[in-house]
């Protein structure tokens, strides 16, 4: 934290002993995110909220991870099983095979309790029981690592039992009071709920954030001495400071500069503020790091995103989900990408909708295309105009310019997709691939049946509906011969100049019913396919 500064003791600046940017070294982090949420007024649990697309509770997790690695549990309760899910696929496979604990609530009888249940979790084992207990919120996701870190710091510079984050706000009403000692350090003797403030405790202006460090060895003994004898009969986490004073421990306090950091989202509107603020330090993070925005305001970023240097984001341009942007790329304006890998030196333009998709380096795409999950477009290939695709593999340097609709197909290198052409995936039931090996050329109107499979180098000519396998280096025609009738056109002018409608059946009106054969015509063994799903 940039500015913070510790009430309880301002002139201590020593610096804690492990790296700032590392793990503290037997720290555990128990998050608490089992609360109902009920001001928010909606069917889902608070925590599972998005901010700037990713659940508050993880902003807690993460935060504990960055700070004490492997030794963080959270304690879950409404909607558990819900919970349970959005951590475990967020954090699967980092740092061991199971990094966050989930412990539950099963019932709701305070925030002293939530804390107690998980015990079990920290029990002496191989690494022995955790020296300091950090304690978080599940729905403060603007709370900064810095803060922590200097909160952190403060716990360790005063050699105090508990420590607690606060801030100063111009109407404290709802919130628990922080009460000071008369001594000359300025301590905590406690923390009065807002519900069992006196007259007196409610003019107090200095609140508690709900942010802790907390002693190893004092932490659970506190605990189980608390009393439900109160306003609200729940178990108390804040009654662990009138224990820590009245033992003779010290009880330290960081103040916040900007109180809005520490504060928990318990509203819509409290919501939809925390998105900006996220949203903001986001894109400030990435303008740091060498992204060029050049309408930062109007660029929406996830916060699970990254993005390469030297890559320029365009106005309206929104990054979301687990996407990765490479290096010296071009972003146009309006597009979206969710949950896609984009490599180096790609250029996407004007209006473009790409989900779970890889865009390898050097690709081009735009405008107007429209990537469904599992397209893999290779190095150097080109994707244009109208171009929709869905699970295909677009070759190394091929193209497919204009107009067309590629699903489930495997297309090889240096192929050239013709404007609109269509690969006919679906029958109704079933979904059929298309394979098109190397160096194909297809016309523009080409229409391929699937399952179909068109051998390398082969052409297909423009408007052949393809129904059956093409061997390499093959020319594929397949198209109802052309029949010229000289002079109908003017006839037919000057029928209508002389009298008006046509009678029915009017040679004039139609072609003649020849018979006219082509050699060229495919058999339609597949006319019950062609539909593109």
């Amino acid at each position: 934290m940039k500015h913070s500064r510790s009430i309880a003791g301002s002139t201590v600046k020593k610096p804690v002993s492990s790296d700032q940017q590392g793990k503290m070294a037997g720290l555990a982090v128990v998050v608490m995110a089992a609360g109902l949420g009920k001001r928010m007024r909606s069917k889902q649990a608070k925590v599972l909220h998005p901010v700037a697309g990713q659940a508050m509770v993880l902003y807690s997790v993460g935060l504990g991870l960055h700070v004490a690695g492997e030794r963080v549990a959270v304690v879950v309760g409404h909607q558990a099983d819900l919970v349970r899910q959005v951590i475990a696929r967020a954090t699967s496979g980092k740092s061991g095979s199971a990094p966050v604990a989930i412990v539950e609530q099963r019932e709701q009888l305070g925030t002293g309790h939530a804390v107690l249940q998980s015990r079990p979790v920290f029990a002496v084992g191989k690494r022995g029981a955790p020296s300091n207990y950090l304690i978080l919120n599940g729905d403060t996701p603007l709370l900064q690592e810095t803060t922590v870190r200097e909160l952190l710091r403060v716990h360790e510079a005063e050699r105090a039992t508990v420590t607690v984050l606060t801030a100063v706000l111009a109407d404290a009403s709802g919130y628990g009071r922080v009460v000071r000692t008369n001594s000359a350090e300025g301590g905590v003797s406690r923390i009065v709920e807002d519900r069992d403030a006196n007259a007196e405790e409610r003019v107090i202006r200095e609140i508690n954030v709900g942010t802790y460090v907390v002693d190893g060895e004092f932490l659970f003994r506190a605990l189980e001495k608390l009393d439900p004898s109160n306003a609200q009969g729940e178990y108390y986490l804040t009654d662990i400071i009138r224990l820590a004073e009245r033992a003779g421990h010290r009880v330290a306090a960081v103040v916040l500069d900007n109180p809005d950091e520490g504060l928990g989202v318990n509203t819509r509107r409290q919501l939809a503020e925390a998105e900006q603020v996220v949203r903001k330090q986001i894109r400030d993070r990435w303008l740091d790091a060498g992204v060029t925005m050049i309408d930062p305001a109007s660029t929406w970023i996830d916060a699970a995103v990254t993005i390469g240097k030297d890559t320029i984001v365009h106005p309206n341009v929104m990054l979301e989900g687990s996407t990765v942007i490479g290096e010296d790329c071009v972003l146009r304006s309006f597009i979206r990408l969710t949950d896609c890998i984009v490599g180096n030196g790609v250029e996407i333009l004007d209006h473009c909708v790409f989900t779970d998709s890889h865009i390898e380096d050097d690709a081009h795409l735009g405008p107007f295309v429209h990537l469904r999950p599992g397209v893999v477009v290779r190095k150097k290939a080109k994707v244009g105009n109208f171009v929709e695709m869905k699970k295909t593999d677009l070759g190394e340097g091929s193209k497919a310019n204009h107009l067309s609709y590629l699903g489930d197909a495997k297309i090889g290198k240096g192929v050239n997709i013709g404007a609109g052409t269509i690969t006919c995936n679906y029958d109704g039931l079933h979904k059929f691939q298309t394979v098109i090996g190397d160096g194909v050329f297809l016309g523009s109107d080409t229409q391929l049946i699937a399952p179909v499979t068109v051998g390398a180098r082969a052409i297909i000519a423009a408007g052949t509906t393809v129904t059956e396998d093409v061997p390499a280096d093959a020319l594929v025609i397949g198209r109802v011969p052309q029949v010229n009738r000289a002079g109908w056109a003017a006839r037919r002018r000057a029928l209508l100049a002389d009298g008006g409608a046509l009678p029915p059946g009017s040679k004039l009106t139609s072609l003649k019913a020849d018979k006219v054969s082509s050699k060229s015509s495919q058999k339609n063994s597949k006319s019950t396919k062609g539909r593109t799903r």
